[in-house]
């Protein structure tokens, strides 16, 4: 196994207005892209686990021609709200940086 962060060239997040985020999953080797989308490794459930939301909330959209995997989903706290952390969202995507990627299709 190797974790996302060892093999994705670009992980990154942001806010998607003040009540949604945006996580983008960027490869730069089209094979080490699509054995990642064959594990199915990453999916909406997997971001609804790491981010405690709903997976129904979660838009989970593979980009072949970009060789990246993004996913939309609420943020749990508005932007500048009261116990806002990261008012930009800039720093969300660190729980993806140690997901396994399993080096089998399932």
């Amino acid at each position: 196994m190797a974790r996302l962060r060892d093999i994705a060239q670009i992980c990154k997040s942001k806010n998607a207005g003040p009540f949604m985020l945006t996580i983008d999953v960027l490869f730069e080797d089209p094979a080490v892209y699509a054995a990642v989308k064959a594990t199915g490794a990453l999916n909406g459930a997997l971001f609804a686990r790491l981010y405690q939301v709903a997976e129904a909330d979660v838009l989970f959209t593979p980009y072949d021609a970009a060789l990246a995997f993004k996913a939309t989903l609420p943020r749990l706290v508005p932007a500048g709200d009261f116990g806002d952390t990261d008012v930009y969202g800039a720093q969300q995507h660190a729980p993806l940086l140690e997901v396994e990627i399993p080096s089998r299709q399932r």
